[in-house]
């Protein structure tokens, strides 16, 4: 499809940046609860909502919480129906990659089956840096921005083709551990190892573009990462940090690599790695500066990541 749209409704994060960053802010006309970036996406109607607040929730909890819902095949997310049917969209845009992280695909076909008029769905299934950028294209095509696209595109690019050029300077590569969820540990999947590879590390416990997984600290110990990077999906960096500092670490936590020379850093997971939007090119910016700061001085702001104080935490 390769039209103009005027009424744009975004269930994720990511696209909600992506309509934002073709130009399209004003075509917006509901979001979801979630959306927080540009600041002008919080102050648009919220057209989901969620059952549980998760900070009011310990990483276990919040865990075995999600879990038991998916498996009983109901979902922490609300849908407004009646909003839906109110704001009558011409394009809604969403996924099927997880439904941990928004409204369900079947969820979003069966509410906009219920109403009348002609709305496309389109759904972004990105698993690595090169499927984002294709999915701004699409973004792109769906709404008859593909000139803009294709700047922002080639922009993206530039970037991630920088980041991997200067890397290769690198004089070694360090086993780097991606800690995507504390409790229990997750080794982070989709683009986040190729984001460590680009910017010049080794990871191996998810290969890139598969799902992040719950991971023994019997494979971590053996994997022996010289860094790790916490980075827990849905968490700021302060509230993270919170978060780890509260998290009792099993006796494998001290004997890493990492964490005895002081090697543990923690980001803005929410802006930077979970989403797969235009920012996630910042994420590997900023995994680059984590891992070779003698090849990408820091010029990320100082809410994007800091190095932990590994004394106060609960093990």
């Amino acid at each position: 499809m390769d039209a103009t749209v005027d009424r744009i409704i975004s269930l994720l994060p990511s696209s909600t940046e992506i309509v934002f960053a073709l130009g399209l802010g004003d075509k917006l006309v509901a979001v979801t609860h979630e959306c927080d970036y540009p600041a002008e996406a919080a102050k648009l109607p919220a057209i989901t909502s969620a059952g549980i607040d998760p900070a009011s929730m310990s990483n276990r909890d919040l865990h075995n919480h999600v879990t038991s819902a998916v498996h009983e095949g109901s979902s922490i997310y609300t849908l407004d129906h009646a909003l839906l049917e109110k704001l009558d969209p011409d394009l809604i845009l969403t996924q099927e990659l997880c439904d941990v992280c928004a409204v369900s695909y079947d969820t979003v076909q069966d509410a906009v089956r219920q109403i009348s008029g002609d709305h496309t769905i389109l759904s972004l299934e990105p698993t690595t840096l090169n499927a984002i950028l294709e999915t701004i294209e699409h973004v792109g095509k769906a709404t008859g921005t593909v000139e803009q696209a294709a700047t922002l595109v080639a922009g993206l690019q530039a970037r991630i083709d920088a980041v991997t050029l200067k890397a290769k300077e690198a004089a070694n590569k360090p086993r780097v551990f991606t800690l995507e969820w504390m409790d229990p540990p997750f080794a982070g999947g989709h683009w986040v190892p190729q984001m460590v590879q680009l910017a010049g590390g080794t990871t191996s416990l998810v290969d890139v573009g598969v799902p992040s997984r719950v991971v023994t600290w019997e494979e971590i110990a053996a994997f022996d990462p010289e860094v790790i990077v916490v980075m827990p999906c849905g968490y700021h960096l302060d509230a993270m940090e919170l978060e780890f500092r509260m998290t009792p670490f099993p006796a494998e936590w001290g004997g890493l690599t990492a964490v005895r020379k002081g090697n543990v850093y923690g980001v803005d997971a929410t802006a930077y790695f979970s989403r797969p939007g235009p920012r996630a090119v910042d994420g590997l910016e900023i995994m680059a500066e984590i891992l070779h700061p003698e090849l990408f001085p820091r010029q990320s702001p100082a809410d994007a990541w800091r190095i932990f104080d590994l004394k106060d935490c609960a093990q």
